[in-house]
Order: C-alpha cells, then sequence, then structure tokens
C-alpha cells in the first residue's frame, strides 16, 4: 500500500530556474540603467528614470523571491511588476510628456524585446502552478 502526501513545488527548481536567470538578468540590466540615469540625468526625465530604478529594483525582489521560494514575497512582486508594466506601458504611448526617454516597461518593454510584457504572467503561472499541491509518493514505512 502506497500512502500519497501532497507538497506544493519549490519555485526555483525544474522549468522555475530559467525563469529565475531571466529575472535575474533583466534585474541587473534595470537596476543598472536606472542607477546610471538616475545619477547622471535625473533632472531630463525625472519620471522616466526613477521608474527605471523602481523596476529593477521589483525585478532583484521577484529574483531573490522566486529563487528563495518566498512565495508571499514572489507574488506581491510579481504582481506589482504586472500592474507596472501594463501602467507604464499605456502612459508611455498615450502621455509621452512624461516619458521623454524610455523606461524599462516603456512600450511595453519594447525597447527589452517585450520581456518584461511576458516575463510577470510567466512569472505568476509558474508561482500558480508551483503552489498548487502535488502529488507526491511517500516514503513507505517499514
Amino acid at each position: 500500500m502506497t500512502d500519497r502526501t501532497e507538497r506544493s513545488r519549490r519555485t526555483g527548481s525544474g522549468p522555475g530556474r530559467l525563469l529565475v536567470a531571466v529575472y535575474g538578468i533583466l534585474a541587473l540590466a534595470a537596476t543598472a540603467r536606472g542607477v546610471y540615469q538616475v545619477a547622471t540625468k535625473l533632472d531630463e526625465a525625472p519620471v522616466a528614470y526613477l521608474l527605471s530604478l523602481g523596476a529593477g529594483l521589483v525585478y532583484v525582489v521577484a529574483t531573490v523571491a522566486l529563487a528563495t521560494d518566498r512565495r508571499t514575497l514572489a507574488w506581491w512582486a510579481v504582481s506589482i511588476e504586472m500592474v507596472g508594466v501594463l501602467t507604464v506601458g499605456v502612459l508611455s504611448l498615450v502621455d509621452v510628456g512624461d516619458f521623454p526617454d524610455e523606461t524599462v516597461w516603456s512600450g511595453f518593454g519594447q525597447g527589452y524585446g517585450y520581456v518584461p510584457l511576458l516575463l510577470p504572467f510567466l512569472g505568476l503561472l509558474w508561482l500558480w502552478r508551483t503552489g498548487r499541491a502535488a502529488e507526491v509518493p511517500a516514503r513507505p514505512t517499514t
């Protein structure tokens, strides 16, 4: 007789490793870009450059949360990322005055090959899939 127990999969395992790697690369790129923009030319486009830095920090938090299986923090970070990329994506197309220079999320991440638009959907899907209990065989007791 085999007894089955339920547990969820870790977010940084299996295909989640690739997701964490992509988040890590984007975190590095966006944070470096935001730090450079804020440090050297903040007065030119303060909203855009602060949003770039904020996006980078959101990616850093999401990367760490996904890699270390901090599910609640990951849900928050990836959800904020989704709201951010959708909101900034729309605003950057409608109200060009506040976005005279591009941010990571401008045009729905057009400058980054639309990866910023796709990534939160994949992140939320992965969190949902790994959060569902998976049946795994329990160790037989002898």
